[in-house]
């Protein structure tokens, strides 16, 4: 029997499906990390959305506020990241449902049964489409 232990970072690769309610198993490992029943969901800079513990999602915010709103970079960061973010619940099998804009930013949208590569790095988790993943990052390695 493995025995789980906190490392403080999300490690690993897995793969799960995504059901007809938009929701996504976690990795049992993901959510023995996570201290609250609540993560913050975004954009990525590309095809994938990014999870964050709400603890680390703050830790983050406090970054994006230091840029100045006065200024047009600083605006348009501030849109481009609170805009995207979205607060969804873990279920108590550990689930959570995607929202249908990330859902359409990652191409899911529609596609039950669909396979998700859900990746471990680091300080957060990363959820892709596992055609994304495997054109975008696999053949590139």
């Amino acid at each position: 029997m493995v025995k789980m232990s906190r490392v403080g970072y999300y490690l690993g690769e897995y793969k799960h499906n995504l059901t007809a309610q938009n929701r996504l198993a976690l990795p049992k490992r993901f959510r023995f990390e996570i201290e609250s029943a609540e993560i913050v969901l975004a954009k990525g800079d590309g095809n994938w959305i990014e999870g964050f513990a709400v603890e680390k999602w703050k830790q983050i915010v406090q970054q994006f506020l230091t840029v100045p709103f006065t200024e047009a970079e600083g605006r348009n960061l501030r849109r481009r990241v609170f805009a995207s973010a979205m607060l969804v619940e873990l279920d108590a099998q550990g689930r959570i449902v995607i929202p249908d804009p990330l859902l359409i930013w990652v191409g899911l949208k529609g596609k039950v049964g669909e396979e998700v590569v859900v990746l471990g790095v680091g300080d957060h988790f990363e959820i892709w489409s596992s055609a994304q993943f495997e054109a975008q990052v696999v053949r590139k390695s």
